[in-house]
């Protein structure tokens, strides 16, 4: 019975269990069914978002992607922020045709300064190991044995004369705590409209340089890519201020940017008293940047920016709270002469696309096609468009009813034709200009190759190996043809492109592609031209040194010869006359001078230091003959006499006549 009973509870409790496990099953059963359900869900309702349609403005397309404008990173945007400004505030000044004036302030913010105009209270920090700018005890005493040496080998330097290098700056292990800068760029400019402000700094792709004019901005964004990186990083409104000639009044605007709308958003826009009756623009912007990362290139295109306009003045000023850190540079005017203010100029007839011979049809004022290809296009006169519209056209078909047929037929037409270039060589119809300069030697510039670019009078600065100016140089040159040495010399590249149309590779304005061959073989002409010019002036530079270096030599010799040619003279004057062979009379005459000491060793050496110059007066002169200046224009110059008639004597050289009355 008990066992029986044992049995029974033991049955029973298996039993139990079973059910337990059953119901354990079941309710991961039922889990898992609602958990393929949800993905199911999830899945059915994350196809129906990707099937629907959506638009991104242009502004919020640019915050995404950021880098193709130029915004890659903090030490970048600050960069390209303070170029940008400074381009718009040349182009500005230009418009007018007035000097540049331009001051560009960059003022570091430290984070708890930035906190307190934002208004977020400072934190103390709980646990300091969590934080990127943590340092060991280890690792602080490892960097100041660094330091200690670094110093030191510096110390020794200075008493050695040599040059002594800056402390490198300390680097964070990752990305390190945010620094934000307030970058300001005034100018003495066209100014602004007070009603466009708005639009012209808070709508992305508007802007006043759209058209076929050689201009350093082309895209529309500058100052708007600024105003997005501020929003991004630090949230905060950029402030402006502008006034035109003539106006009694200067207009105050702070305003961001709705970046999904693309549309501007002022909190305050104004009229305030303009006293001095300033015209330009000021623009202010709060970013987060690296001034330790990119202080050289920010410098650096500050200088080349003073290279490429001369007629400009810079004032740079970096602030700071420590003091040793703060910064001023003056780029003088070096010239009151200003280019003449770049013109819009009409479309050649092989650069337009079907979209564009729309659009100016669209606004042309012109009735007939005939009137329409003379006055929107350059290059193609009443004849020439009266050949190319042959049988498919009239001249006096209305160019608003042309169809879509008649349109392709005009682009094909205008493909396969030929017309005459625009002033200056052609890329896609486009016309530019390529100026080059090359310079040898130089204080402080490094041995090699030192390529400067330049586009529409902006320098470049990044990407310099993919530039078509870059491999040009160094691949389509054959420098040591120029007399040349590619690797000892210090060379100077300075190569500018113009043009109303500059095929940059991207929004960021940074490089010119080497797939363009116009471009590619403009350039390597205009620097072979530099090359020539110099290989004259470098082979006269040698050929005055080898002069130099044979009359030294020579001139260390004459010691030694004329004492050579008196000990044998000598020993000849000393035999006796019976002894000695007959010479001629002047040979007796010589021997006799020897005698009585009226020809000494010092005679011959004045004898033969005048033959050497004489030699080498006489090389000079043929090698002038040689070289072409003898060919130069010859001009008589006479002195006249006071009084009476005198003989004269004429000196006449290759380049002029110097007449001389004793």
């Amino acid at each position: 019975m008990d066992d029986d009973a044992g049995d029974g509870a033991a049955s029973g409790g298996t039993k139990r269990k079973v059910t337990a496990a059953s119901s354990s099953a079941a309710a991961k059963g039922k889990a898992a069914g609602k958990g393929k359900a949800a993905s199911k869900a999830s899945a059915l309702a994350t196809a129906k978002e990707s099937s629907l349609l959506k638009q991104k403005s242009p502004a919020e397309f640019f915050a995404e992607n950021k880098n193709i404008a130029g915004f890659d990173n903090p030490g970048k945007s600050l960069y390209t922020t303070m170029r940008e400004l400074v381009e718009n505030a040349l182009d500005s000044a230009e418009s007018i045709s007035e000097l540049p004036d331009i001051e560009i302030i960059i003022e570091e913010i430290t984070k708890s300064k930035f906190n307190t105009m934002i208004g977020l209270v400072d934190r103390q920090r709980i646990d300091e190991e969590l934080y990127d700018d943590f340092e060991s005890a280890k690792a602080r005493e490892k960097r100041l044995a660094k330091e200690a040496r670094f110093q030191e080998t510096q110390a020794k330097n200075a008493a050695l004369g040599k040059k002594v290098k800056e402390a490198p700056a300390a680097r964070g292990k990752g990305r390190g705590e945010a620094a934000f800068f307030r970058v300001t760029c005034k100018d003495n400019g066209r100014g602004m409209p007070h009603d466009d402000i708005p639009n012209m700094l808070g709508r992305v792709l508007s802007g006043t340089k759209y058209g076929l004019r050689q201009t350093r901005g082309k895209f529309g964004l500058g100052a708007k890519m600024a105003l997005i990186w501020s929003k991004m990083s630090t949230g905060l409104p950029i402030e402006i201020k502008s006034s035109m000639k003539g106006q009694n009044f200067i207009s105050f605007c702070r305003l961001d940017i709705d970046i999904h709308k693309n549309v501007p958003h002022v909190h305050l826009h104004e009229k305030r008293e303009n006293k001095d009756r300033w015209h330009g623009a000021e623009l202010q912007v709060i970013i987060e940047g690296n001034w330790t990362t990119h202080r050289s290139k920010i410098l650096h295109y500050m200088r080349q920016m003073a290279v490429i306009t001369p007629y400009a003045q810079f004032l740079f000023r970096f602030l700071s709270d420590s003091p040793d850190k703060n910064l001023t540079i003056q780029f003088a005017r070096r010239t009151d002469v200003m280019p003449p203010i770049p013109l819009q100029t009409k479309h050649h007839p092989s650069a337009v696309d079907l979209l564009l011979i729309k659009r100016l049809i669209s606004e042309t004022t012109k009735q007939n096609l005939l009137q329409f290809l003379q006055h929107e296009f350059v290059n193609i006169s009443k004849s020439h468009a009266e050949r190319e519209m042959g049988p498919d056209f009239s001249a006096k078909t209305t160019v608003k009813s042309l169809t879509s047929q008649q349109l392709v037929r005009i682009h094909q037409l205008f493909r396969q034709a030929k017309f005459d270039d625009p002033s200056g060589n052609v890329f896609e119809g486009h016309p530019f200009i390529v100026e080059a300069g090359i310079s040898i030697g130089g204080k402080d510039v490094k041995h090699g190759l030192n390529i400067f670019r330049y586009a529409n009078r902006i320098p470049l600065l990044f990407e310099q190996g993919a530039d078509v100016i870059t491999r040009t140089a160094l691949k389509r040159i054959n420098w040591s043809s120029y007399k040349i040495n590619q690797q000892q010399d210090k060379i100077g590249v300075f190569v500018s492109i113009v043009s109303t149309k500059i095929p940059f590779k991207g929004t960021g304005k940074e490089y010119i592609g080497d797939d363009i061959t116009e471009i590619a073989s403009a350039v390597q002409s205009a620097l072979k031209q530099c090359c020539l010019q110099l290989k004259s002036k470098i082979v006269k530079k040698l050929q005055a040194r080898e002069r130099q270096d044979r009359k030294r030599n020579l001139n260390r010799y004459i010691p030694d010869v004329a004492r050579a040619i008196m000990e044998t003279l000598g020993e000849i004057a000393d035999d006796s006359p019976p002894k000695r062979p007959r010479y001629d009379k002047e040979d007796e005459e010589l021997l006799e001078k020897v005698n009585s000491e009226e020809v000494t060793e010092m005679t011959f050496r004045d004898c033969l230091t005048q033959h050497v110059e004489q030699v080498d007066y006489e090389m000079a002169l043929e090698y002038a003959m040689q070289s072409g200046v003898s060919e130069e224009p010859r001009e008589a110059l006479y002195l006249n006499s006071l009084e009476g008639s005198y003989k004269f004597i004429d000196f006449q050289s290759p380049v002029f006549v110097f007449r001389f009355i004793p």
